[in-house]
């Protein structure tokens, strides 16, 4: 398998063939939903309502760590918690079929949640806080953490070893991510240690689905150990929407705010982690056609002022 073209072998008949290896019979119906890191299918089945085949991307997590979030899901799901769980056929949830791994959920549709209203930020505040408590019984051991080898200097390398960053530019933009990382650094040792737990690890609002029954989380992929305002902070557009989370968070669990001082580094933590990630995936077809602004020279300028101006203001 090319690991710079790691999907080119998943052809529909692949799909449908490890649904069918699972016992379940497809009808044929494939809908291939918006994914860049992995690929994921909406998968029709006779007489019963589709699945979600998600398709790992290969060599990003080990097997064991993929385990370790089918486990997390599961344990939030058993908490009575609204998050889409993998199925498990044989005892098993992570699944291979013709050197590919995968994972099938139940579809659950639903809605973005509503930014703007208070009472809906209350109860994600909630519900996050249930998911915070179920991820503080115990340590990850093999999901890494949300920290500066993580998202800056990794991703740092991956931009300097890409064609993408213009010659020109590859001074400028190593002095950027360094002055970064400095002020990054400064303000974390300013706060001191911070209690880490499990953390869904990825709660902007596109992994939020709202029904008339309320929300429910999806894509537990980004998984790591981290604070807790880091499930929280995406979700908050304003001061006023976080403050509305966190009207909702310490009605079920207490929260540090001194947390509070880390959003702006987490900010620029994945602020450069995004270009770092687009460099690094470059060679997969899916991403020139979805970021074809960062082949211009004009965006990786304007990224590089982007982090200073990150840097300056922590």
């Amino acid at each position: 398998m090319n690991s710079e073209t790691p999907y080119a072998g998943l052809s529909p008949d692949l799909v449908l063939d490890a649904v069918s290896a699972c016992g379940l019979w497809p009808d044929g119906r494939l809908l291939a939903l918006n994914s860049y890191e992995n690929r994921v299918w909406q998968v029709g089945l006779e007489d019963s309502t589709p699945v979600i085949a998600k398709f790992y991307r290969p060599g990003r997590w080990s097997d064991a760590a993929i385990e370790e979030e089918h486990a997390f899901a599961l344990e939030l799901s058993a908490a009575e918690l609204p998050v889409v769980a993998p199925l498990a056929f044989g005892g098993q949830t992570l699944l291979q079929h013709q050197g590919f791994r995968y994972a099938l959920t139940p579809r659950r549709g639903g809605r973005a949640p509503s930014l703007e209203s208070s009472e809906q930020l209350e109860w994600l505040g909630r519900l996050i806080a249930r998911m915070h408590t179920v991820g503080a019984r115990q340590p990850f051991a093999h999901r890494g953490r949300i920290d500066r080898a993580t998202l800056i200097a990794a991703p740092m390398h991956a931009v300097l070893a890409s064609s993408l960053l213009p010659p020109s530019l590859q001074s400028h933009y190593r002095n950027a991510a360094q002055t970064l990382d400095a002020a990054v650094a400064m303000r974390l040792e300013a706060i001191g240690p911070v209690r880490q737990l499990r953390l869904h690890g990825d709660c902007h609002p596109g992994n939020v689905l709202w029904t008339d029954d309320g929300p429910h989380f999806v894509d537990l992929d980004d998984a790591r150990s981290g604070p807790a305002v880091q499930d929280l902070w995406m979700l908050a557009g304003d001061e006023r929407a976080l403050n509305a989370i966190l009207d909702g968070y310490t009605q079920m669990r207490e929260f540090d705010d001194g947390e509070r001082a880390l959003i702006p580094a987490l900010r620029a933590m994945r602020q450069m982690h995004y270009a770092g990630w687009i460099a690094e995936r470059w060679h997969d077809p899916a991403f020139p056609a979805a970021f074809p602004f960062a082949a211009e020279s004009r965006w990786w300028e304007q990224h590089i002022a982007d982090l200073h101006e990150l840097a300056e203001a922590l």
